[in-house]
């Protein structure tokens, strides 16, 4: 029996919780743990964004320049929305610590979840190497984050 415990984006187990309302559910994940094994939540939608939601992504850097107040997570329209971002990453934060996550599976890409990639910020579909705002503080807190494929390559 492993002792690893997983926070997992709520988007890859289904919920509807995605901008564009829709989810990434990724079955694997479903079929590979065991209920008491993970707790999920969406740092998005905890963070007091609706579903569905406007594209966001950050811009002039990473989750990290986010957290700093150095860089800003834009929505579509060129509206700020860093607060809800970082405010959702500390909440997700305290569900994972609550629940001594060992380990974090986050949706590829995400400005919040996103791991090793994200994109850069002009609603191009361009990305850059870099993390979101949750991604990056529960790496500064000692949670190994994988994105879902990373996962994945872990149980095939």
């Amino acid at each position: 029996m492993t002792s690893e415990r997983y926070f997992i984006s709520a988007c890859l187990l289904g919920q509807k919780v995605r901008y564009d309302g829709r989810d990434c559910v990724v079955k694997e994940l479903l079929e590979n743990l065991i209920p008491n094994q993970y707790i999920s939540l969406c740092p998005e939608v905890s963070g007091g964004l609706s579903i569905p939601r406007l594209p966001a992504e950050i811009q002039d850097g990473s989750g990290s320049e986010v957290l700093l107040k150095k860089a800003l997570v834009i929505n579509i329209l060129e509206n700020d929305v860093s607060e809800p971002f970082i405010q959702g990453a500390y909440q997700a934060l305290k569900v994972a610590q609550d629940f001594q996550a060992t380990h974090a599976i986050l949706k590829v890409k995400s400005p919040s979840c996103g791991s090793g990639l994200i994109y850069d910020g002009s609603f191009l579909g361009h990305q850059i190497q870099g993390d979101g705002v949750t991604a990056v503080l529960f790496k500064q807190h000692g949670i190994i984050v994988m994105t879902e494929d990373e996962f994945l390559k872990t149980i095939f």
